[in-house]
């Protein structure tokens, strides 16, 4: 007598819906906790700008040496391009990230249209945020604590995004380049991206303010 077959072979099982569902969380955790660090530094940034305004001779709590200077850079005219503090952009900003990432745990689906205009509204900001390091790191000469957090903190928002996008194919992408996409980002290839490039800014940062930090 042949033996009995099993119900079901759990290597065939496709478990693909819940791997999708567990990432997509995971991202939105992950964009929720980076938009609320950036609100926090936003917030101090903004009371560090009415404080200059008022004072300019203020002496702000960052204000470390000649490479760490949250004062340097808030004097610069980088700081506030649109005529105001560039950290009020950031108080208007990320509620609404917190709110996307807060809604989307909870269960709600944005329609196509607008995750695609967070994307691109998000890429701007990622987009203003490199410039304004490019700014401090090559022109200005010195760095902002909290700024460096905004830096990090909208590289991860971005790239959480992107990752919830690809995955849910909301650019509408060919099934074959969906599929190898998100092929990349079961294997987490996009967390390694990430974490190199995070490396490579704090190596760039070191290699040149070594002399003054250490």
């Amino acid at each position: 007598m042949n033996p009995t077959a099993p119900a079901f072979a759990p290597d065939l099982l496709d478990d693909r819906p819940e791997r999708v569902g567990r990432s997509r969380r995971n991202a939105f955790v992950v964009m929720l906790a980076s938009s609320l660090l950036s609100l926090v530094a936003s917030l101090v940034l903004s009371i560090d700008a009415v404080r200059l305004a008022a004072d300019p001779d203020v002496v702000l709590s960052c204000n470390i040496n000649s490479a760490i200077s949250c004062g340097a850079v808030a004097q610069a005219w980088q700081a506030s391009v649109l005529g105001f503090p560039n950290a009020f952009l950031g108080l208007i900003a990320e509620p609404v990230v917190i709110t996307l990432a807060v809604a989307s745990l909870g269960g709600v689906r944005f329609p196509r249209w607008f995750m695609n205009a967070a994307q691109v509204v998000y890429l701007i900001g990622f987009g203003f945020a490199y410039w304004l390091f490019a700014q401090s790191f090559f022109v200005i000469g010195s760095l902002c604590p909290w700024c460096l957090l905004v830096t990090v903190s909208t590289t991860t928002v971005f790239t959480s995004l992107l990752r919830v996008n690809i995955m849910d194919n909301t650019f509408g992408l060919r099934p074959a380049l969906h599929e190898r996409l998100c092929g990349w980002l079961r294997m987490g290839v996009d967390y390694a991206v990430e974490v190199v490039w995070f490396v490579l800014l704090a190596a760039a940062i070191l290699l040149k303010y070594q002399a003054v930090l250490f």
